[in-house]
């Protein structure tokens, strides 16, 4: 796949996987589209590129701006969803805010996205549907309240979407990273292994994107654990990982 004189807009790209992706993206010769909260980080972000790109600010977890910024994008060839928030906590420390969050921005906020560009690319025939998932999401986590379920929620999406659109010339793809190193992850006070810095992370969701094929969960060995945990009973799986 080639992504010269393509446009893509990559919602989530003011820091990290984003910014490390619409860096591939450009160098690639893509029109990157470049959409999060922080106008500022957008910007300095768009300077940086070495290829053509555009700046429009989105608040996910609101309708009206979803629907404005996608009016004001237009027709697209691509759209890359790596919109996110993250906290950890347990149920014994419920927190009601931030669970809603992650559940309204890394699930909700991408089926309004959604619900703005697929249907255009399902009439022309014509578009390519990359969604972040997360090795979070194949089974419950302890601590893990909201981002867990919300990652989940986001993979079966994913995994949906792609049933109906298979045979169709609408592409849907799913990236399902580790641990990467930001400001999210940071909040973590436990080991994190196979820990990839951003641009480590983006050269696995580019290839991806590059080779084609449905899912690509990584880093490989580190992901036979969480895909292998599907297939344990839960009496093993929760001694093992609670």
């Amino acid at each position: 796949m080639t992504f010269k004189g393509k446009t893509y807009w990559l919602v989530g790209a003011s820091e990290g996987l984003g910014a490390a992706l619409a860096r591939k993206l450009s160098r690639a010769g893509a029109i990157v589209i470049l959409s999060a909260r922080n106008e500022d980080k957008l910007k300095e972000l768009a300077a940086d590129l070495p290829g053509e790109a555009r700046v429009q600010t989105i608040d996910v977890a609101d309708d009206e701006s979803v629907k404005a910024a996608a009016e004001a994008v237009g027709e697209v060839d691509g759209v890359v969803y790596l919109a996110g928030v993250y906290w950890p906590f347990k149920s014994q420390d419920w927190d009601a805010d931030q669970a809603t969050a992650m559940a309204d921005i890394n699930f909700t906020g991408l089926v309004r996205v959604m619900g703005q560009v697929l249907p255009a690319m399902v009439a022309r025939d014509s578009g390519h549907i990359v969604i972040t998932g997360s090795l979070s999401g194949f089974r419950g986590l302890p601590g893990a309240i909201g981002y867990a379920a919300s990652k989940a929620g986001t993979m079966a999406l994913a995994e949906s979407m792609y049933a109906d659109l298979k045979d169709t010339g609408v592409k849907v793809q799913l990236a399902n990273p580790g641990f990467i190193k930001t400001r999210l992850t940071d909040k973590n006070d436990f080991k994190m292994p196979f820990l990839m810095t951003p641009d480590e992370a983006a050269g696995h969701m580019f290839d991806h994107m590059k080779l084609g094929g449905f899912k690509k969960s990584f880093p490989t060995a580190f992901s036979l654990v969480f895909r292998g945990s599907q297939f344990l009973p839960d009496w093993l799986y929760f001694k093992l990982f609670a």
